[in-house]
């Protein structure tokens, strides 16, 4: 099944003195989502923001809201992350010791559970866990920091994904280094969702919709 190509630019590289208003500003570009990459300072180096936030944002926006946990013990957040209004949880393999019961709770939420994975972790440990998600996260850098460069490596791996996910209805969504040069790489290997964060947050607003375009090809 082939679905429809989102874009959705993460808000980390956004203006975090006026989040609601970048925010408005890329729905108004054409943006399709808005990732919200939630860091605990534990999983990752870097510490972000959390459901007080995204119930803040929640208020102004009614774009799709994803979730992206990068924290240790998600499901810790996930009841949160719901009352806040995220339409999409997203956890990473790496920190969940229960994937499919944690996977399970998302779902009783209703919410669309996606499962992310690092460079390093291969896709093959996807596959028990293929038919009860809504979503696969292929990260193109190490997770943490906004503004990385995109690994070349990881094109070979996103073709896996979308291998595994064969004609099930789940996106496949890529993260880190998507500019209008390597996003093109990562639909020609397959994914249809795309997360960039400066590549459209680091350009002046009245040019968010030409960067959006050019991401989506």
């Amino acid at each position: 099944m082939s679905l429809q190509r989102i874009i959705a630019p993460s808000i980390l590289a956004a203006n975090f003195a006026d989040l609601a208003a970048d925010i408005k500003s890329v729905e108004n570009a054409g943006a399709d989502w808005v990732h919200l990459d939630v860091m605990d300072g534990r999983f990752v180096p870097n510490l972000s923001f959390g459901a007080p936030v995204i119930a803040s944002l929640r208020k102004s926006s009614s774009s799709y809201f994803d979730a992206h946990l990068m924290v240790e013990n998600p499901d810790n957040l996930i009841e949160d992350m719901k009352q806040a209004g995220c339409d999409g949880i997203t956890v990473h393999l790496e920190a969940c010791t229960h994937l499919d019961r944690t996977v399970s709770v998302i779902n009783e939420h209703d919410c669309c559970a996606g499962v992310a994975i690092n460079p390093h972790t291969p896709v093959d440990n996807l596959k028990h866990i293929i038919d009860k998600i809504g979503l696969i996260l292929i990260m193109t850098v190490n997770p943490g920091f906004g503004g990385q460069r995109f690994i070349p490596s990881m094109v070979e791996k996103i073709q896996q994904a979308r291998e595994l996910i064969a004609d099930r209805p789940i996106h496949l969504q890529v993260d880190g280094g998507i500019t209008q040069e390597t996003a093109p790489l990562a639909i020609a290997a397959g994914a249809n969702n795309l997360v960039a964060g400066s590549a459209i947050f680091g350009a002046d607003p009245t040019d968010y919709a030409l960067r959006i375009e050019a991401i989506r090809g």
